[in-house]
Formats: C-alpha cells, structure tokens, sequence
C-alpha cells in the first residue's frame, strides 16, 4: 500500500538515544514510506549538505552553518535540560590541569567538538589542543590519551574507563554556565525537497512527530529493547532516557540561540541563523490528526 510519504530518504542517527523517536516507525506502528538510512551525525551531516537526504536528524552546529539550505522541524530535537551521560569529556587527570593537553574528539561529532571548545574557551578556562581519532580503537591498542570528547553509545561505555576517573558532562556543563536546556541536534527539512514534493515531506514529518508521541508512551518497552543491546543495566538506561529531551520549545529555543550566538562570539561561526521551521499545519493539516 502506498504511502504519501513513499521515496522520502529520511535520516536517522545510529545511536540510541534516537530509539523513543524511531521505533515506532521501525516497528510498523506509525506507517511510512521512507528510505530510513542510518549513521552517525557526522555521516548524515555530510549527505544532507550534499543532498543525499531530504529530511535528517543533524547535528545543530549543521544547520548554523547551512540554514539557508534547511527548514526545521518543528517541536523535534535532541537535548538535555541537565547531565546528558552520552556526551562526555573523559580525562585521567583534573579539568584544570588539561592546560596544553590533547584531547582525542570522536570523528563521529561535529556539535559537541565545537560545544567543548566553547566550554573549555569561557567555562572551565583551559586551553588544550584537540585531535581527531576512534578513542575505542586507540584505547584498545594500548593508547591512553589525556582526555577523550566521546559521543553517543561510545561514551556510555567509556565512562566506565578506569583509567579516566574525571568527567564532564557536557550537557550538566552548559546548563550550569547558562541556565538552559542544550540542542545537540536538530531534524532538519532540506528547502529544495520540501519545494519538490512538499506533501511527500509533511507527511514524513508528521510520520516522525508521531513517533516521538507513541515512543513517550511505550519508555519501557524502549528501555527493554536498549538493555538487550548494551552492557547498561535497566535502571542506568531508565536514568538515561529520563534525562534526554525531544522537545523544542521555548526554552530550547532560547538555549540553541544563545548557542548560536556564543559560537559567534568565540569566532567559530560567521553569524547567528535565524531558527526558521516547517509550517506543518499549513502545509498539510490533515497529517497531523
């Protein structure tokens, strides 16, 4: 049976923390017609700015430096109003004493790499170098960098690391110099797909706004799913998800913009993009009931 939103190549970040929000379009609940293609932020970051993607979760450092490519998708994000737990600077030795340091960045992140030269610039006042590396396979081999940015499932396995006893959550860090919840990633629309094939999308959109609705609902069973697959127990993963955010309303809003504006200050971003979102509602209301 056909699907309005049938050919639409859809984005969707291998790592757990996307699981509320696509499981119930993987499962068969929510009907859709997309091409789900997987990988990691950085991967899809790349394809949408190449147009191999119509709609994608990306990294919100992507659209800041592409808006003029992108719509975003309204009330849909990834963030933390707190301690994230998957974003994490790992280091053998306290934050203070990382003045002229390494530190091994995941090539899988763009936002959180530019997050912790933010946070490392005007929070914790250091200045450290950074390289570009698999902290898993350097560390398998024997290597112990001074510090390590892991993202994702990488650095819920990693924060177990003995030999790296001092974190930072980047997520805590950011609420604790700001105020406000941190976007880490953004759904994104890609403007000349939306103008093509603009029913096709907003049922796309419509499709993964349901998804996070039923996937809110069913925690638990999200929860049992992701403990068959890791090494993390059900309450560490119940205290995971618990602290994610798939909202973007006001207060997130307010939290990205100011990201926005402190990479500008820092010299690491041109100019602020406005937060410009896909009209749902007018576009197709009938998909949103």
């Amino acid at each position: 049976m056909s699907h309005p939103s049938d050919g639409v190549r859809l984005g969707r970040i291998g790592y757990l923390n996307v699981l509320p929000i696509y499981h119930p379009l993987e499962s068969g609940q929510v009907p859709h017609g997309c091409t789900l293609v997987s990988g990691p932020p950085s991967y899809l970051n790349a394809l949408m700015a190449d147009g191999g993607l119509d709609i994608s979760s990306n990294s919100s450092i992507e659209y800041g430096r592409r808006p003029g490519n992108y719509l975003l998708v309204p009330d849909l994000a990834i963030g933390s109003k707190g301690p994230v737990q998957s974003v994490l600077l790992l280091c053998r030795r306290p934050l203070e004493r990382l003045e002229g340091s390494t530190i091994l960045v995941s090539a899988q992140t763009h936002t959180s790499a530019v997050l912790l030269r933010l946070l490392l610039r005007d929070y914790v006042r250091v200045k450290a170098e950074f390289a570009t590396g698999d902290a898993t396979a350097a560390l398998a081999a024997g290597e112990r960098p001074e510090a390590i940015l892991a993202i994702g499932d990488e650095a819920l396995t990693l924060r177990r690391h003995g030999d790296y006893p001092v974190h930072l959550d980047l997520g805590e860090a950011w609420r604790e110099w700001t105020g406000l919840p941190f976007i880490f990633g953004v759904w994104v629309v890609r403007r000349t797909a939306y103008e093509a094939r603009p029913e096709a999308i907003t049922a796309a959109c419509a499709a993964l706004l349901r998804g996070k609705a039923l996937g809110r609902e069913q925690m638990e069973r999200i929860v049992a799913l992701t403990a068959a697959r890791t090494p993390l127990s059900v309450a560490e993963l119940r205290s995971y998800y618990a602290g994610l955010s798939y909202d973007l309303g006001a207060e997130e809003r307010r939290g990205l913009a100011l990201f926005y504006d402190r990479l500008v200050d820092a010299g690491l971003l041109p100019e602020a993009p406005r937060l410009e979102f896909l009209d749902l509602a007018a576009a197709q209301p009938a998909y949103l009931k």
